[in-house]
């Protein structure tokens, strides 16, 4: 039975955002390591674990005999997570024999890349050279490709049928748990529907919910459902449980989508036990949908930009104690964060120009209080090239502005959906980060400006660093509550906050920076496909691989 706190932490209608890709690689110029006629290739891929150097064998290619240029038949099936850094290492080796010990073949060269790199490409497709024993090696072709069955939505009904009853003075109030098998026997809570009072006959509304996060692209593998009856201090009492599979579900309505509730306590005390309810399929639809790669794959960029609080309440920069100090051994707060959220769209982001923002400091030449400076110090320009470059130019601004305040982030919010809203035809979607140390003052503001940027291509990621009282900035993640503004509500939630204390801890960095970096851009696809799907914007077909341009950014201008 699932743990009860998992239960509550589980909105109605999540699932699981993962999907599986196909890579197929070719070469071409490869080395040539035979006298009398040419290589006979082979591609081996490794996956490197998450917090070490270390890289483990995925899979190899078939071998190709006498080419230089092969194009490699046997796909990589890899599962694709957005908000993971994957990364990934191809070696190519000239085969001698039939043992297995690549030391016995004849290396070729190798590269590296990520899978969200490839994802990120032109087409899905990424071209890099390789290297090894020679100064040209050839080059590498990798083309990424989502697998179908990834793509189909279910859409699916149930009712339920004279329940046991739970509670003392009335009936029950019941709702359902579905549960993925996992690959080791474990399950994974991927779905739970809301709860109906009172009733020991519920009928539950239709929901939907990624066929993937049901069944792995496995239609076989079992499905565990609990029906509970929810109680309010969340010691939820479970009714009972059933188990089936997307292939008998996508029969639809019949005999054999008819469930009993079985409950394991009163099956092994009662002989006369038969159960403890009926659980019946109302209806089941299983339809294709556009997904987030979709829409990648036709040129959808992500524009990244990083606004950082530089209010005085962070500390003097040049103490130890303050939120913004340069250790010369760890990275501070701001540091991780930035590298957490960006090492993972600039992937997304073509040309790696990316607008870097400082907001609550009295900025040179005048000294006058600004929320929207931009950190490389030029009025004209916000430009940083990569990370590293974004790195860089919150260094330079920290050893020429005045921290100061109040923390205003209304500014910053419409500063970036100006620019949003200027594209609204599916090519650019627009992902701001936002570190900050401290309760926000201009709530309402925000709020609006949070309620406007719901209908732009743009969604807002909020880390909060330090050790204050965040409870407030939870009021403009929406995941419970939508946030409004003078009765307005958002149309979609765009907003994740996060605290990153609770991804500090341990020595390892690169491990709490994927952790956080998984927890605050999960939601990102979702938000950008919900966005596509109310404007009704399809995906384009795959371009063909061209240069991105510093001028499709436009340019920020304060």
């Amino acid at each position: 039975m699932a743990d009860v706190s998992d239960i509550d932490m589980m909105m109605p209608g999540q699932a699981i955002p993962a999907t599986k890709v196909e890579l197929t690689v070719s070469c071409r110029d490869l080395l040539n390591k035979d006298v009398i006629s040419e290589s006979d290739p082979v591609c081996v891929m490794y996956l490197q674990t998450v917090g070490t150097d270390t890289y483990k064998e995925y899979g190899r290619s078939e071998v190709i005999m006498n080419t230089l240029n092969p194009d490699f038949v046997k796909k990589f099936v890899i599962d694709y997570f957005f908000e993971e850094v994957q990364k990934l290492k191809f070696e190519l080796y000239d085969v001698d024999s039939k043992s297995q010990d690549l030391r016995k073949h004849d290396f070729l060269g190798k590269a590296f890349c990520t899978l969200g790199e490839i994802m990120g490409s032109s087409g899905c497709k990424l071209k890099k050279p390789l290297s090894g024993p020679a100064k040209n090696c050839g080059s590498i072709i990798v083309k990424g490709e989502e697998m179908s069955e990834c793509r189909d939505m279910i859409t699916m009904q149930f009712k339920g049928e004279n329940l046991d009853k739970k509670d003392f003075l009335g009936k029950s109030d019941p709702f359902l748990v579905f549960h993925r098998c996992n690959e080791d026997g474990s399950f994974t809570i991927c779905h739970k529907t809301e709860v109906i009072k009172n009733t020991l006959n519920p009928n539950w509304k239709a929901f939907n919910v990624m066929l993937r996060a049901l069944n792995n692209a496995d239609h076989d593998r079992t499905i565990k459902v609990e029906c509970f009856d929810w109680n309010r201090d969340g010691s939820h009492d479970l009714i009972g449980v059933f188990e089936t599979n997307t292939r008998e579900l996508s029969r639809g309505p019949c005999l054999t989508n008819v469930y009993q509730l079985i409950h394991p306590k009163k099956q092994a005390k009662k002989k006369s036990y038969r159960n403890s309810g009926l659980v019946t399929l109302l209806s089941c639809k299983i339809e294709p949908q556009y997904t987030f790669l979709d829409y990648i794959r036709g040129g959808c960029e992500l524009n990244f930009t990083v606004a950082i609080d530089f209010t005085a309440s962070n500390g003097d920069p040049r103490q130890p104690t303050s939120l913004h100090y340069m250790n010369p051994y760890t990275p501070n707060s701001y540091l991780r964060a930035l590298w957490a959220v960006g090492e993972v769209i600039q992937d997304y982001d073509h040309d790696k120009l990316f607008p870097a923002l400082g907001f609550g400091a009295r900025v040179p030449p005048s000294m006058q209080t600004s929320h929207e400076f931009f950190l490389n110090g030029s009025q004209t320009d916000p430009f940083c090239v990569g990370v590293e470059g974004i790195v860089a130019a919150y260094q330079k601004a920290l050893s020429s502005v005045q921290l100061y305040g109040p923390t205003l982030f209304a500014p910053i919010i419409n500063h970036v959906a100006r620019f949003a809203a200027a594209v609204r035809d599916g090519s650019k979607y627009y992902v701001l980060l936002i570190i900050t140390d401290g309760c926000i003052c201009d709530m309402d503001h925000t709020k609006e400006a949070v309620v406007n940027a719901a209908k732009l291509p743009m969604s807002i990621i909020i880390v909060g660093v330090g050790k204050e009282d965040f409870s407030k900035m939870e009021e403009l993640d929406g995941d419970e509550v939508r946030v409004s503004y003078k009765g307005q509500f958002a149309e979609r939630d765009i907003v994740q906050f996060v605290p990153f204390r609770d991804f500090e801890g341990g020595d390892n960095v690169v491990v709490s920076q994927a952790r956080l970096a998984k927890e605050v851009l999960a939601e990102i696809p979702d938000q950008i496909t919900l966005y596509m799907k109310m404007r009704n914007i399809k995906p384009r077909p795959p371009r063909s691989p061209s240069l991105a341009s510093h001028a499709s950014h436009q340019s920020f201008r304060t």
